[in-house]
């Protein structure tokens, strides 16, 4: 395995990756809900497994989980490997890219034989580097290999490098001629990406839960890669290329992979979305008057609040006003607005049967596109940033810190969980929220189901030391 290139970003942009850069930590990835949203694999119709590695030890990371419970399961495991990873370390003092070579390839066979005995590994040594040059070569072998029943298994085509995103192009192509199911799994992505990375299409999906063999198999196949795993020496240039932080990603008790398709459409959900949501699901479709669930998280947004009273609130996204009352009575003058013109007509029924009508005013409004004027001092973006496209959220989070008072609050409040047909997740909304130039997070509460921010301009300043008390 080699180093590659971050993808194209969107809010929030990160830098070219490196292998020996910090990352993104194994335990945020643990904490992400999102990893366990998706269904688990289904082996029905797999008569064959067909795992393509683009160097030597992407089988076993990536999908040495699959490959031992394949065997398992009685089924017939190839495993092709497209080059012999020579250049991984192209500064070393104490190896030559044709010695490393052939180090890799027989790390490789013995890594497969600790995971599947009786698979068949076939080496290609194609260029390292230079496998989008060879994909014939690639395609031809896997194409001979490859038949209906087959589960063809390859590195996401927007892994970050060249050789695993033309490896798994490849594997896309095959499976569309011969009728194989084709599955796609990322490496490098768990390095440069964080939970609920826009750029990667998590809804696409499936998980395989390993037994305690197939983990201990895996461990074993991935300790068989040791010029990847150790350093070759303690000279510079043969630092190890997996470390710690690195190998933990695929220490998991499960494996993740992501089935091949066109780009979703990434558009902001319209009025038209939300009106045939209620319509298909009643006037109070998230279940905010009966669920608990809501009741409680409700609760915590009301308490984290800074300050027991404002001037001007303004609430994105009101729906059918539960929450609006709570702050209408938090605030001298409260706007609600939301896009579905029938959620506001309920919101406005029950802010005058709570008696808190008067200083509330509704407004049917599409945001960031019909923000509205004027400045608060509280802004409320409750479960409602994830329905803007990547573009439409930058917008939003220009106009949220231009409409703050230098003593405004913006709180935020998103699901975590994998929503099909929303453009971005709670995740990345919240990432995006926290990296606004100027303001800073007061309160982070963080849930499996949801994430809490309270954001002021900076300098942030506690409840308690506003008042004196510290």
């Amino acid at each position: 395995m080699t180093p590659g290139t971050t993808p194209g970003t969107t809010p929030g942009e990160d830098p070219a990756f490196t292998h020996d850069g910090p990352g993104t930590a194994e335990t945020q990835w643990q904490r992400w809900p999102g990893l366990r949203d998706v269904a688990e694999l289904d082996w029905s119709g797999t008569g064959h497994v067909l795992v393509v590695a683009a160097h030597p030890d992407d089988e076993t990371l990536g999908a040495g989980g699959l490959i031992a419970t394949a065997a398992a399961r009685g089924l017939a495991v190839d495993v092709v490997v497209a080059t012999d990873g020579e250049g991984s370390h192209p500064r070393s003092p104490t190896t030559t890219p044709q010695a490393l070579a052939e180090v890799r390839a027989r790390e490789v066979h013995d890594a497969v034989r600790a995971l599947a005995p009786d698979a068949r590994v076939h080496r290609l040594a194609l260029p390292d580097g230079g496998v989008t040059a060879a994909v014939g070569t690639l395609a031809a072998t896997v194409r001979a290999l490859a038949g209906a029943t087959t589960l063809l298994v390859a590195p996401w085509t927007a892994d970050g490098h060249p050789d695993h995103d033309a490896a798994g192009a490849v594997a896309v192509q095959v499976a569309g001629e011969t009728g194989a199911t084709c599955l796609l799994y990322p490496v490098w992505l768990w390095h440069w990406a964080h939970p609920g990375d826009v750029r990667v299409p998590w809804q696409r999906g499936t998980r395989l839960e390993l037994d305690g063999s197939a983990r201990r198999r895996k461990g074993v196949a991935m300790a068989r890669h040791a010029s990847q795993t150790t350093p070759l020496s303690a000279r510079p240039g043969d630092e190890v290329l997996l470390p710690a932080g690195v190998l933990a990603h695929f220490e998991r008790a499960v494996e993740f992979f992501l089935r091949p398709g066109a780009a979703a459409s990434t558009g902001s959900l319209g009025a038209g979305f939300f009106d045939d949501f209620y319509a298909a699901h009643g006037a109070d479709p998230w279940g905010f008057e009966d669920r608990w669930y809501e009741a409680r998280k409700r609760a915590l947004t009301l308490a984290v609040l800074p300050r027991q009273q404002f001037r001007d609130g303004l609430e994105i996204g009101c729906s059918t006003g539960v929450l609006t009352v709570e702050l209408a009575r938090r605030t001298e003058r409260l706007l609600a607005v939301d896009v579905a013109a029938q959620a506001l007509e309920r919101a406005r029924e029950r802010l005058l049967g709570a008696g808190v009508g008067e200083g509330v005013s509704t407004r049917v409004a599409r945001v960031p596109q019909e923000f509205p004027d004027g400045t608060f001092d509280l802004v409320v973006l409750s479960e409602v940033a994830y329905y803007c496209d990547p573009d439409d959220l930058r917008v939003l989070l220009a106009r949220l810190r231009g409409c703050l008072t230098p003593d405004g609050v913006l709180v935020a409040c998103h699901w975590r969980h994998l929503v099909q047909g929303y453009p971005l997740t709670g995740d990345e909304v919240h990432r995006a929220l926290r990296g606004v130039p100027g303001l800073d997070v007061l309160v982070r509460h963080e849930e499996e189901d949801f994430l809490l921010d309270v954001l002021v301009p900076a300098p942030a300043v506690s409840v308690a030391r506003a008042g004196g008390l510290a």
